[in-house]
Order: structure tokens, then sequence, then C-alpha cells
């Protein structure tokens, strides 16, 4: 299997529109740089969607992608594999957090099976949860392809619909074992680096919870260059499913807000898939697990949040959404200086004003 022939070429976000967007900043009723992130926000989605000022975002579309894990039967979390479902129903039901959260900002939410342990919901399966990725594969060949076919398929569903910010997210019992291990395999580090107590394990699961990972990395040790291969070996369903689907729309064109561990680990692995997907992430919040840190800093993203949220559910993502629908309306909707003066306007981004130095 080789990457290429599974996704097309990934072209980077307009690199004048971007250049264009920081200028027209310059012509806001404001000082050049005061907006500090929130600029960097609003030039990137203008970049993306190539325009200057960017539309605003109008369809954000959170997708949550549910699995099982064989590996959770040796006690890697501190709730039994059977959670998983029940997270998933009530997400169906509309009482979960995500769906709070995303009902504060019109956000669509969509929630996939790809690998629950119970008769399936949907068509997007590939199986009852997975291998235990410390002594077998998650799965099969055929079990990969398939998941990377649904994790496509759904991005240009989404995109098709007019998505203009995808949002996924993942559900789990073990899937933070899971993103840990392809962590330290991209990025080398040591299986102790990349643990973290997930769902709150005590000392005892968190050893366990080690030497699950040690495990899963050392039975791939020689294949680094081979991310396919790892993805079946020591991934999961919903977690490949994840990837196909944060590298599509980097394929489409389409930027990516990205949640915690195991969605920014499914990104590094899209990254593999389609070199250059990276380009188009947004990291959204920084959780407290040491793992997301790592992938973080491989991925060269610096998270907009760090509220010690580590739910999943796409819930840190899209309590960042705001301030993405911020950045671009504050591009649309600011009035302009006028014209002589705005090609004056001094950058004073890195001086204290008048007004902060008196608050202080």
């Amino acid at each position: 299997m080789v990457p290429a022939e599974l996704f097309a070429r990934v072209d980077f976000p307009d690199h004048k529109v971007l250049e264009q967007a920081q200028e027209f900043h310059r012509t806001l009723t404001k000082p050049a740089g005061s907006l500090g992130s929130l600029e960097k926000l609003g030039a990137f989605i203008a970049a993306c969607q190539g325009q200057v000022p960017p539309r605003p975002i109008e369809r954000a579309r959170v997708v949550i992608f549910a699995g099982d894990h064989g590996v959770a039967a040796k006690g890697v979390s501190a709730y039994s594999p059977d959670h998983t479902v029940q997270i998933a129903q009530n997400i169906l039901n509309g009482g979960s957090a995500i769906n709070v959260i995303a009902r504060q900002f019109d956000a669509g939410v969509r929630l996939v099976d790809v690998s629950l342990d119970h008769e399936a919901w949907g068509e997007e399966r590939v199986s009852r949860s997975c291998g235990s990725i410390d002594v077998e594969d998650a799965m099969t060949e055929e079990q990969l392809l398939r998941a990377l076919e649904i994790g496509k398929r759904i991005a240009d569903q989404e995109i098709d619909s007019g998505a203009d910010i995808l949002i996924p997210g993942d559900i789990g019992i073990g899937n933070t074992t899971t993103a840990a291990a392809l962590v330290g395999t991209f990025t080398l580090a040591e299986p102790v680096v990349v643990v973290g107590r997930g769902t709150g394990i005590d000392d005892e699961a968190w050893k366990t919870k080690v030497a699950a990972i040690r495990d899963a990395m050392f039975r791939v040790r020689t294949l680094r260059q081979e991310p396919l291969t790892i993805a079946q070996k020591i991934s999961s369903p919903d977690l490949a499913a994840l990837a196909a689907f944060i590298a599509q729309a980097a394929v489409r064109r389409t930027p990516v807000l990205l949640d915690g561990v195991t969605v920014t680990a499914a990104a590094l692995l899209a990254n593999k898939l389609a070199p250059g997907a990276r380009r188009w992430f947004i990291a959204s919040h920084r959780s407290p697990e040491l793992a997301h840190s790592i992938a973080l800093d491989a991925l060269a993203l610096t998270p907009l949040l760090d509220l010690g949220m580590n739910l999943g559910e796409a819930s840190g993502a899209a309590t960042a959404l705001p301030l993405l629908k911020i950045a671009v309306d504050l591009m649309n909707d600011m009035s302009q200086l006028p014209a002589a003066e705005a090609a004056g306007v001094e950058d004073t981004s890195g001086v204290e004003s008048d007004e902060s130095a008196a608050e202080n």
C-alpha cells in the first residue's frame, strides 16, 4: 500500500492571499498587530478561502468517529470498554458535552460508528472493536482500507454539503493508549514519555498502559517509514477513519480544527498519508495528555487554548470555534482607516499603548 495512491496532492493555503490579508489588517481601525493571534487566524482563514476578507464561517461541522479498542480489556482505562457505547448513545440523544457546546455556535454534530462493540449504527462500519495492539494487529489490510475509504467519503460528503470548517472528534475507551503508541512511533519518543492518565487512571493502571504502549511500539519498531502498515498494526479503525477524514479535508482545501490527543495523533498520520496536510490544521487547545504536546510540536502547531480539557468528543475544538468566527468577523465588520492614514499606519504590536499602561 502506497499513501500517494490513496490521496490526491495537497495544495497549500494561498500565500499571496495570506500576505494580502496581513496587509488588510493594517487598514483597520486599530494599531497593526494589536489583536495578536486573532489577526493571524483571520489571515489564515483568508488564505484557505483564497479571498480577502474571508467569508464568515457559517457551516462548521463536528464529526465524531467512534470505536472500541481491544487493548481496553487490559485495564488501561478507568472505565470498562462498554462505556463507549453509552457515550455514543448520549451524543446521539443530544445530551453530551459536545452537543451543548456545538449548539452555542450552530455547529452540526455527526456521530460515525466505525468500530463500536455492538450492533452497527449506520453503514460506516469496519468491525466490532479491534485487535489488542500490544500483542496483535489492530485490523487487517482490508479493514484498514475500508476505514480509510469511510473517512475520505465522509469528508467529501460534509464539504460537498457546504462545510467551511471541519471539526473531527473521537470517542472510545482505550483510544489514548492507541494515540500515544502512534505519537511515540512517529516522533521516536519513549513510551514512558507519551503516557498520560487518560480517564484518570491510578498508578497500577498507568504501569499497565505504559507496558501496552511499549509493546505496541516494539511491534512496529522497524516500520517508521511505512505509515499504512503502522496504522494497520497499532492504530484502530476509528482512528484510521479519522486520519483519512483529516487528510481528505486538506486535499479539498478545507481547514481542520483539531481537538485533543487522539485527533492530533490521527492528524500526524494524516500528514504522513497526504504530505502537507498539516498546513490546513488549526490546533484548538492543549490537553493534559503528554502525547498531545509532543504531537503538536511535531506538527509545528500552537494551540489557541489551554483549559485543562481532555474529554475528547471534539469538545475542546468546539470551544475554540468562536475564536475563529470572531477572527473572520473582525475582518468583515471593523471600520477601515481613511486611505491616507492606512498607508502610513505605524505597527505598534510590540509597543504598550497608553491605555494599557494606565490599566497596569
